[in-house]
C-alpha cells in the first residue's frame, strides 16, 4: 500500500498513519523505508482489534478528513483525488469505495474478488450504485469526517461488522453517507479457500446480532445464503428420488456465474474457481448467519 501511496497525483498535502496492532512480526522496518517520500506516522499497539486500532489511528491524526485503508489494499494514484473531487460535488461526512482485483493477484484473488462483488453472488452492495439504496461504506475504503468520529466516536468492539454497525450510527446522528465509484482500490482479500470460508462466516455471524441491535435494518434478503445452501442439500436428497428440477437450476446458475466470471476476467481458470469461491461464500456465510441466529455466543 505505501508504494502505492507515493504515487499519488495528489497536489495537497496528507498524512499517512501506519497502525500495527500487536503483530509479531514488526513492519517498522519496511515503513522507514518510506519516511522521506510521505508524511508518515508509525504506531505499535498492544493488540485489540481492527476497530479499535482505527479510532486510535484517527485519534492521532491531525486532518479534519479521515480515510481508512487495509494494509493489503494497492491505491491507483488517482485514488486522492478522485475522493476530493467527490467530496467537493457533494459532501458527506463518510462515504465508502469499491474494489477490483489487479492484475498481479493470483487467479484465485481474482475468483474471490469476483465472489464479493458480482450482481450475480452478493446483488451489487459491495459498489455497484445501481444495486444500492443507502451505501453502507466497508473498512477497507472508507472515509469518515473528524467531526462524525468524535459524535460517534468511531467504530465499535464488534469482531465482524464493525463498519455496517459505524454506518447504522452515522445514519442515527443524521451524517450522510456514499459511494465514491471512482474511489476503488485493489483489495486482495484472502489467499486461500480456507481463509475466504472463515472471513466469511464471520461476517454471517455478525448480521443476526446487527439485526438484532438495528431491527428496523433487517431484511428477509439476509436470510438467502443460507437458504441457497439449505436448498442445494436438498436439491441433492430430492436427486436420489428422481427429482432433478431444482439441481438443474443450481447447475444452470453455477453455469452463469462461470459465463459471467469469464466475460468479467477473460480467463477460464478464474472463471472455474469464480464458481467455487462462490459456493464458499454462500456456505460460510450461511452457516455463520444460522449459528449466531439460533446459536448466539454468552456474553
Amino acid at each position: 500500500m505505501l508504494e502505492s501511496l507515493t504515487k499519488q497525483d495528489y497536489s495537497n498535502d496528507f498524512e499517512v498513519l501506519i497502525i500495527e496492532d500487536g503483530s509479531t512480526q514488526k513492519s517498522d522496518v519496511i515503513v522507514e523505508k518510506y519516511k522521506n517520500q510521505l508524511n508518515l506516522k508509525y504506531f505499535f499497539k498492544e493488540n485489540s482489534g481492527a476497530g479499535e486500532s482505527r479510532n486510535f489511528g484517527m485519534q492521532k491524526a491531525t486532518g479534519n478528513y479521515f480515510i481508512i485503508l487495509d494494509s493489503d489494499v494497492i491505491v491507483p494514484k488517482d485514488y486522492l483525488s478522485e475522493v476530493k473531487k467527490a467530496l467537493e460535488n457533494n459532501f458527506t461526512d463518510a462515504f465508502g469505495g469499491p474494489d477490483q482485483a489487479h492484475k498481479s493477484f493470483t487467479t484465485l484473488q481474482k475468483a474471490i474478488n469476483y465472489s464479493m462483488t458480482s450482481v450475480l453472488t452478493t446483488g451489487g452492495i459491495r459498489g455497484k450504485k445501481q444495486a444500492v439504496g443507502k451505501f453502507q461504506p466497508r473498512s477497507f475504503n472508507l472515509g469518515l469526517s473528524q467531526t462524525a468520529f468524535s459524535i460517534t466516536q468511531g467504530f465499535s468492539k464488534m469482531k465482524n461488522g464493525e463498519d455496517i454497525d459505524l454506518t447504522f450510527r452515522l445514519w442515527q446522528n443524521g451524517f450522510e453517507t456514499q459511494l465514491i465509484e471512482e474511489a476503488f482500490v485493489y483489495h486482495k482479500r484472502r489467499s486461500t479457500i480456507q481463509q475466504f470460508f472463515k472471513q466469511t462466516f464471520g461476517f454471517g455471524t455478525a448480521r443476526p446480532i446487527l439485526n438484532k441491535k438495528y431491527p428496523t435494518t433487517a431484511k428477509a434478503t439476509y436470510w438467502f445464503p443460507s437458504l441457497f445452501i439449505i436448498g442445494i442439500d436438498v436439491s441433492i436428497i430430492l436427486a436420489f428420488f428422481g427429482y432433478n428440477q431444482l439441481l438443474y437450476s443450481y447447475a444452470i446458475y453455477f453455469l452463469l456465474i462461470f459465463f459471467d466470471s469469464l466475460i468479467q476476467n477473460k480467463s477460464f481458470q478464474v472463471a472455474f474457481l469464480s464458481m467455487f469461491t462462490s459456493l464458499t461464500q454462500f456456505l460460510g456465510y450461511g452457516l455463520g448467519f444460522l449459528e449466531s441466529q439460533f446459536y448466539p455466543k454468552k456474553k
